[in-house]
């Protein structure tokens, strides 16, 4: 199993002194620190307005890592496709492929948060249906040997090619998924899977189900299975005192980012997000003590290993961590980044 740097860049939190440009600087920073350290790969969080991150461009960022940095996978973490249209993100991703020399890991899902697509003309409502035609496009763009002609609900065009082409073929793409329609999606297009552990235990019962069921869903469409893949956030501590820290500052991530940014209104959520009102809730009356590890990395480097073991056995290929959560210090970041390679990582062979 391989790890991999991940971050939303959330900086939504009550007397906040860290700026947006501070912030997205030690992004850059703790990816470049990651690629030195040996991670697999950086994966970057798209978030517009400040409303949850302050990183409104993560294809921008990646092609700053491309140029200077030496073995890692760059991956947006991730594209929400339904506000872009789907040429220029097929576009723009095979052009960063090629600068990087086939590092990209793309990946794409719809979000979440309508304050995102408001001032950008998307259609929150129906942005699954969007995405699903979204993704279709991309693929068809990426692996088609000519031309390409469209004509769907959301978008039509006639005898398009995308230039430059990937330099992968096929395209290392993944679907991110909080729900049984993106899972499937991944397995009729062949995408490979990325999921939220949390998201898998409360929707599906836990990551073996979640495998169970894209392994399902690419046999059913004739397609070769690819990777799935996890986030986890992840806090080490040794003691009480700085293990009731870590708890109290997740929490703070909860409450502060990522409620507000979900739909809470029942009679304005959309019907494809229904099942994140019972999440959410459920979030809302999450107290420090309640974190466990189907969603939280807790505790010294054994506590940690034990739990990766878990992953790895569900059939998971690679765990992207999140370091920098809930207001963590550029300095601890990267100690912690540091001591997970040291400590943890040799223990899955890589």
């Amino acid at each position: 199993m391989e790890f991999g740097y991940f971050t939303l860049s959330d900086n939504h939190y009550a007397g906040n002194p860290r700026t947006p440009n501070q912030f997205v600087a030690d992004i850059l920073a703790e990816a470049l620190y990651a690629d030195q350290l040996g991670y697999h790969s950086a994966w970057i969080g798209e978030h517009h307005f400040s409303t949850l991150g302050v990183n409104s461009c993560p294809e921008m960022l990646l092609s700053y890592l491309a140029a200077r940095s030496k073995t890692i996978r760059l991956a947006p973490a991730v594209t929400v496709l339904p506000i872009h249209h789907p040429i220029r993100v097929a576009e723009q991703w095979a052009t960063l492929d090629l600068i990087s020399g086939g590092r990209v890991d793309f990946a794409a899902g719809r979000g979440y948060d309508e304050r995102e697509y408001i001032p950008l003309g998307g259609d929150f409502r129906n942005n699954q249906e969007i995405f699903e035609e979204g993704m279709e496009i991309v693929n068809k763009l990426w692996t088609s040997p000519g031309p390409v002609t469209h004509r769907g609900k959301h978008y039509q065009f006639e005898d398009i090619s995308v230039t430059p082409r990937p330099v992968q073929n096929p395209m290392s793409a993944y679907v991110a998924s909080f729900s049984r329609p993106s899972i499937e999606l991944a397995g009729r297009l062949g995408y490979g899977l990325i999921v939220a552990p949390f998201a898998a235990a409360m929707t599906f019962g836990g990551l073996a189900e979640v495998n169970r069921l894209y392994g399902e869903t690419c046999e059913t469409h004739g397609k070769a299975r690819r990777d799935l893949k996890c986030s986890y956030f992840i806090h080490f501590c040794d003691d009480p005192a700085s293990e009731a820290a870590a708890r109290a500052r997740q929490i703070r991530y909860y409450r502060e980012c990522v409620i507000p940014a979900f739909p809470s209104d029942p009679a304005r959520c959309p019907p494809s997000y229904r099942y994140t009102l019972d999440m959410m809730d459920r979030l809302s009356k999450a107290r420090p003590e309640d974190l466990s590890s189907n969603s939280v990395l807790v505790g010294n480097s054994a506590q940690i290993l034990e739990t990766l073991k878990k992953v790895e056995a569900a059939g998971v290929s690679e765990v992207i961590l999140y370091f920098n959560v809930g207001m963590k210090d550029h300095r601890q970041t990267k100690d912690e980044m540091a001591r997970f390679m040291a400590e943890v990582a040799p223990h899955f062979g890589r």
